[in-house]
């Protein structure tokens, strides 16, 4: 898995491109922490599930199905959220889904169960570069959290750096031409 520190990056540099209107900031909250949620299945260790269980690590809280759940829940929320459903939705559900892309991204585990309920298989992205994080406080305090985290500024921080200013850049250019 990716740290709990980058899972909210991708959703947190969409929403900074897009700008507050169009993402307002109670929405690009609950977006980013969306893109948290599904680690709270790191639970069903402690709970004595096996990793490679349909609710162990990575399972159904990392399928698409849990993130469509979470944008219809994001949609009915929407007043909350200061937006209308459809964007509520769309961007709860994608915010919660860019949480599994991440994850498929990295080099260790067992991979991610997109299609639960219907398919208990496990997948990675065919580019997996990102070193997957220790779990626990204490193995991530270590030399090995610290080569986790130079990982993800190079393939999560920099590239969502970039999306952000450049999305910044585009409509500050586009707003001066106006």
């Amino acid at each position: 898995m990716t740290t709990l520190i980058t899972h909210p990056l991708p959703a947190l540099a969409v929403g900074l491109a897009l700008g507050s209107r169009f993402i307002p900031p109670r929405l690009l909250l609950a977006g980013m922490l969306a893109a948290c949620l599904p680690d709270l299945d790191v639970v069903a260790f402690k709970l004595g599930i096996a990793y490679n269980d349909a609710f162990g690590h990575r399972g159904f809280s990392h399928s698409l199905l849990f993130a469509a759940c979470m944008g219809v829940l994001g949609a009915l929320c929407c007043r909350l959220l200061g937006s209308g459903p459809l964007k509520a939705g769309l961007w709860v559900g994608l915010a919660t889904a860019s949480h599994s892309v991440l994850d498929a991204m990295t080099d260790g585990g067992l991979g991610v169960a997109w299609f639960w309920p219907w398919s208990d298989q496990r997948y990675f992205l065919p580019l997996h570069p990102i070193e997957v994080s220790p779990i626990g406080l204490s193995r991530f305090l270590s030399p090995r959290g610290l080569e986790v985290l130079i990982s993800e500024a190079r393939w999560v921080w920099l590239p969502c750096l970039g999306v952000a200013l450049g999305g910044i850049g585009l409509r500050h250019a586009l707003r001066r031409n106006d």
